[in-house]
Parts: C-alpha cells; sequence; structure tokens
C-alpha cells in the first residue's frame, strides 16, 4: 500500500508540473503579445484559462484523495499540502496572463509608442522566479528555494521604478494616458507573479525543513 501510495504522490507531482508548463506558457505568451502587439496571441491565452482552471481542480481533488484515503508521514502530509497551494499559486500567474492580455488588447487601440519601461526585462526576471522556485520544487532543494526571496527584491524594485517613470509620463504627456495606465497595470501583474513565485518558494521550504516562513522577509533556518 506504501508503494502505491508513493506512486500516487509521484503521479500528483507530475500533473503539478503540467499545471506549471501551461501557466508559464500564458505568461510567455501575453508577453510576446505585448512585444509584438499581435492580438492572435491575446486570444492565445485567452483561450488557455479554462484548461488551466480545470487542471487546478484536478489536482486539488487528486491531493485531497489522497489526504482522504491514506495517513501520510509528516513530510508526506507537508508535501500534500505544499501541492495544494502551489497549484493555487500557479493557476493566478495564470490570471496574471490572462490581466496582461487584456491589457494588450485594450492597448490595440492605441498608437504603439516607446514605453519608458522594459515590459520584456521584467517579464523575464518575474519567469526566472517561477522556473527557480519549480525547480526548487522539483529537486526538493530548500536551498534553491531561499534564492528566490532575493530576486523578488529586484522585482519589486522594477515595478517600482515602472510606476514613477510611468506616472510622471502621464503627467507632462496627458494624452499618452491609456498606454502608460496599461502598461503600469501589466508591470504590476508582472510583480504579482513574482509574488507567487516567492509563495511557492516558501511552499518548498515548508515541504522540505517544516518551517512556515510566510510573511517573514528572511526564511527561517
Amino acid at each position: 500500500m506504501r508503494v502505491k501510495f508513493h506512486q500516487s504522490l509521484d503521479e500528483l507531482k507530475e500533473r503539478l508540473l503540467v499545471m506549471a508548463g501551461m501557466a508559464e506558457q500564458a505568461i510567455q505568451r501575453s508577453i510576446e503579445a505585448y512585444r509584438t502587439r499581435d492580438l492572435s496571441i491575446c486570444e492565445l491565452v485567452l483561450r488557455s484559462e479554462p484548461a488551466i482552471n480545470r487542471l487546478e481542480r484536478e489536482i486539488d481533488q487528486m491531493a485531497l484523495d489522497l489526504l482522504a484515503m491514506e495517513q501520510p508521514t509528516a513530510i508526506d502530509l507537508r508535501f500534500i499540502l505544499s501541492v495544494i497551494r502551489i497549484n493555487a499559486d500557479l493557476e493566478r500567474v495564470g490570471d496574471q496572463a490572462v490581466n496582461i492580455a487584456v491589457r494588450v488588447r485594450e492597448m490595440g487601440a492605441f498608437a504603439n509608442i516607446d514605453l519608458p519601461v522594459d515590459i520584456p526585462k521584467l517579464a523575464e526576471l518575474a519567469s526566472a522566479m517561477v522556473r527557480k522556485a519549480l525547480q526548487a520544487f522539483i529537486e526538493g532543494d530548500a536551498d534553491l528555494a531561499d534564492s528566490v526571496f532575493v530576486m523578488d527584491d529586484q522585482v519589486d524594485n522594477m515595478n517600482d521604478a515602472a510606476y514613477y517613470a510611468l506616472s510622471t509620463l502621464i503627467k507632462d504627456k496627458p494624452e499618452l494616458t491609456p498606454q502608460s495606465l496599461n502598461a503600469l497595470i501589466i508591470a504590476r501583474n508582472l510583480e504579482r507573479v513574482g509574488d507567487h513565485a516567492t509563495n511557492i518558494a516558501e511552499d518548498v521550504i515548508f515541504w522540505v525543513r517544516g518551517a512556515d516562513v510566510r510573511h517573514h522577509a528572511t526564511p527561517a533556518q
């Protein structure tokens, strides 16, 4: 029975990694849509949302079934609880991608202008946080998860800089307000992606170390 249980844990992990791939693809597509102003890519992002939502429900049900049918050890219990939380954060990463796609679609109604913010660079850093947090999950590496927190500070700083630059542009050139506001919201969406990556890293630490490091500036050792 224990062998079957651990096979089920492996299946749960595999399904979560499928979810991760879908969420990452949605973010990549939404930023490609921003970069190219290709509204057909926005539609791909929007159409992917129902599949991500369905998979979230499936993974949650798998996890709950394991909790109901088995008596997991402490570390296995922490793993299952972490999967449930990571699953929710990945679904929200998908939501951020949808939000970005909607904003890009709105920007399509206005002239494509150069804005004083590097959205693709911010997106790359936020996406790198997600990838590193997931790599920590795959490897069960709490030390790797720790390194995500430093990257979160960088994303926050870039978002703050974007807010200042775009707010200044709106004051100086009110006619560019629609483009500027949408870019500002996209930067905020990407900052939220970084927050979700941080949450995933915290859940990895909880699983591996048994330490709850949420809401703390630095992880407990």
